[in-house]
């Protein structure tokens, strides 16, 4: 029997902090590792929990970590939801990068709520609630100042399966891949499109984008 390859941290820590000088984002020793860590998390449970298509941490590092905590610059006030957060992406490295803000981070499958807990649990992050729901059973209460998404197939669809999650002045910041003028463009009243932002991920060819929206 073959030896199981050993998880790469210290190639993979050291490619972090490479990748991180190319952006503008301030990411601490102690949260890079939490990366890295979270990054060792996501590959192990991967092979028994199948949480993501993307097996090889390198691309993981890309994919999932750097791919998520480019957003940081984009979230509104103190309370965010990752709506159909799937395993904490980008909820997860979003939290780690942003310990002064409070993360919601909801899906309906339990297999990746069980994988956030854990995370949550092993970190010792504080600033994360996992639920499991369904975004449209998930009372807000008072809402979140940043409604966080990438799990909708448009914007149409996610204003109106979380309509009902932002607060009075709170904001969808919806992350996509290419947002084209006709997509754009079927944001109606009382919605109104705040800004569309073009992402650069380090060695990512993909386009990536986020759009906020607001509510008039």
């Amino acid at each position: 029997m073959s030896k199981a390859t050993p998880f790469p941290t210290e190639q993979l820590a050291a490619r972090l902090s490479q990748l991180l000088k190319e952006t503008d984002l301030s990411v601490s020793d102690e949260q890079q590792q939490q990366l890295i860590a979270l990054l060792g998390m996501l590959h192990k449970w991967n092979k028994a929990y199948n949480l993501t298509s993307v097996r090889d941490p390198a691309e993981m590092l890309i994919r999932h970590i750097l791919d998520s905590i480019v957003v940081s610059p984009y979230l509104h006030g103190k309370t965010v939801i990752d709506v159909g957060t799937g395993p904490g992406l980008p909820g997860l490295p979003l939290a780690i990068c942003n310990p002064d803000r409070e993360f919601v981070l909801l899906d309906s499958l339990g297999k990746r709520i069980s994988f956030i807990r854990q995370v949550v649990h092993e970190l010792k992050l504080t600033n994360v609630t996992p639920v499991l729901a369904r975004v449209q059973d998930y009372d807000s209460k008072n809402g979140f100042d940043s409604v966080v998404s990438r799990a909708f197939a448009s914007l149409a669809d996610m204003l109106s399966w979380c309509h009902h999650l932002p607060s009075a002045d709170g904001r969808f910041i919806a992350l996509k891949g290419l947002a084209t003028e006709e997509e754009l463009a079927a944001v109606e009243p009382p919605y109104r499109i705040l800004a569309v932002h073009q992402l650069q991920v380090p060695t990512l060819e993909a386009a990536r984008h986020v759009v906020e929206i607001i509510t008039d």
